[in-house]
């Protein structure tokens, strides 16, 4: 049974990670506050605290992952937090998923979050997928549109059938 990271799980993780369940993943879904754990408790995953911000909180929850959502579309912070999630945080990671059990990576491409940090990230992920061979796919359109979350999982299933 294959096991999801859900980076950002909140109401639209959550939902992505019932979809993931319903079809036999195990799903571990992050936050950085209390109620946001107890939140993923509430939909039966698996939840766990960790920061985006601090690469070596995710890392250190990928030894049995197969695959790391990345679901941070529509991210808040201060300063340049967003910017550094979707940039070199971003980067830094998924340099050291290559020598993780971690398959394969999924990065939300779309969201509240300016268009160039997406665009950013989307092309971070895009480097790393052709310098290291990590399978990657994208979250695409809007989290309020109907089948957001069925599409999210078909995407993040089809990292590891191929």
């Amino acid at each position: 049974m294959p096991r999801a990271l859900i980076v950002g799980c909140g109401c639209h993780g959550r939902a992505l990670g019932e979809r993931l369940a319903a079809s036999d993943w195990q799903v571990r879904g992050t936050s950085r506050n209390p109620e946001g754990l107890a939140a993923i408790e509430d939909a039966g995953l698996e939840a766990t605290a960790a920061d985006p911000d601090r690469p070596g909180t995710i890392l250190e929850l990928c030894g049995d992952v197969a695959v790391v959502v990345w679901l941070l579309g529509s991210a808040t912070g201060e300063g340049g937090a967003v910017e550094a999630i979707h940039g070199p945080r971003l980067e830094r990671l998924l340099e050291k998923l290559v020598d993780s059990p971690v398959r394969g990576f999924a990065y939300e491409a779309a969201g509240s979050v300016p268009a160039v940090c997406l665009r950013g990230g989307r092309e971070i992920v895009e480097r790393a997928a052709e310098t290291w061979r990590i399978p990657v796919t994208t979250v695409e359109g809007e989290r309020s549109e109907a089948g957001w979350a069925d599409r999210a999982a078909a995407s993040v299933g089809g990292l590891l059938s191929g």
